[in-house]
């Protein structure tokens, strides 16, 4: 019986490999995120992209604020050319991780998006920081 999942057939498995591994490669989840933060040594740089006001106000614990619109060169160029950017904004409702996803990409940089930001990681049970930690 047809419904709107069966509608359009799935892909064929060597077309979702491709896909979903690709995916993983540009994307990361609030639980992974989380986890590498609690271990001491992440292995990226976790960026907040939203306003100075909006991290200032409750960010993710250890992230550093850069608003994607300031992620330039200059700015970039005190990490290694090989940092792993990690950046999130408000939320699914918002573009600012793809914003600063693009600068940082442009820029030759390394990055991911944690998807759901910070509406992901409170769904996730986990705590913010109001404290200011400007980079």
């Amino acid at each position: 019986m047809k419904n709107s999942v069966t509608e359009v057939a799935a892909a064929p498995s060597s077309e979702a490999l491709r896909h979903f591994a690709a995916k993983l490669g540009f994307e990361t989840d609030c639980w992974d995120v989380h986890q590498a933060m609690q271990s001491g040594e992440p292995g990226f740089v976790l960026l907040d992209v939203r306003s100075a006001a909006a991290y200032a106000k409750s960010h993710v614990p250890g992230a550093l604020n850069v608003p994607h619109a300031k992620i330039i060169g200059s700015r970039m160029n005190v990490y290694p050319s090989d940092t792993l950017f990690v950046v999130y904004c408000a939320g699914p409702h918002c573009n600012g991780a793809d914003r600063g996803a693009l600068r940082l990409a442009q820029l030759g940089r390394p990055v991911k998006i944690m998807i759901g930001g910070i509406t992901g990681w409170l769904d996730e049970g986990f705590e913010l920081a109001s404290e200011e930690q400007v980079a």
